[in-house]
């Protein structure tokens, strides 16, 4: 249908990491090369395990013809701008960072960032859409890449366990410690204001 209109080829686009205590929002954009044999575990993101997701990441990168970019949204710019403002300045990133110009994105969700080229939004994509299924892995398996090797420098968050979000040791780890540079002020609620700005955050173990 999209090649009839003239519309390939497409791009899909996901991201990861709203949710998150801390941390970046990571977005992803993948053009797969036409006419290829689907790796038969590619799906959305959340149901596979860490170990098929790095099998799928593995394929998805190494394809001949693949067409791909990350993008990252700080902290800074999630507490300045929202956490929806953030993913589609992600979101925006990634389909920059491709090679290629894509003919339509293929956008999870129903927000899309706005973009030079057609846009179409897909609820419930990445289960839906190969290119966006490959761009959920691609986005989460770079993500918890970044969070693993922050938690080198922040060993008492426990961030390579559970990728900032809120989970009850980050809490507990939060209470004790207060927020390091990484975590979004704008989602720590009562726990923010309580921490005063004259306090040095967590700098690390």
């Amino acid at each position: 249908m999209l090649a009839g209109q003239g519309l390939e080829p497409a791009a899909g686009v996901d991201e990861v990491g709203r949710g998150s205590l801390a941390g970046p929002v990571v977005a992803a954009a993948v053009m797969l090369p036409p006419a290829i044999r689907l790796h038969p575990k590619l799906d959305d993101s959340k149901r596979l395990d860490a170990r098929c997701r790095s099998e799928v990441y593995r394929w998805i990168v190494g394809l001949p013809g693949v067409a791909y970019g990350v993008g990252f949204a700080a902290v800074e710019e999630i507490d300045r701008w929202n956490i929806l403002g953030a993913s589609m300045l992600a979101m925006s990133r990634a389909v920059l960072a491709l090679a290629r110009r894509p003919g339509i994105v293929l956008v999870d969700g129903r927000e899309a960032p706005p973009l030079d080229v057609p846009v179409l939004t897909v609820v419930g994509g990445d289960g839906r859409c190969a290119c966006i299924a490959a761009a959920s892995i691609l986005a989460k398996v770079r993500r918890d890449q970044w969070m693993a090797e922050i938690d080198q420098e922040h060993p008492r968050f426990g961030f390579a366990r559970h990728k900032g979000y809120g989970t009850a040791r980050h809490w507990e780890a939060l209470r004790r410690h207060g927020p390091t540079p990484i975590h979004r002020r704008s989602f720590l609620g009562r726990l923010s204001a309580d921490w005063s700005p004259d306090l040095p955050w967590d700098r690390g173990a």
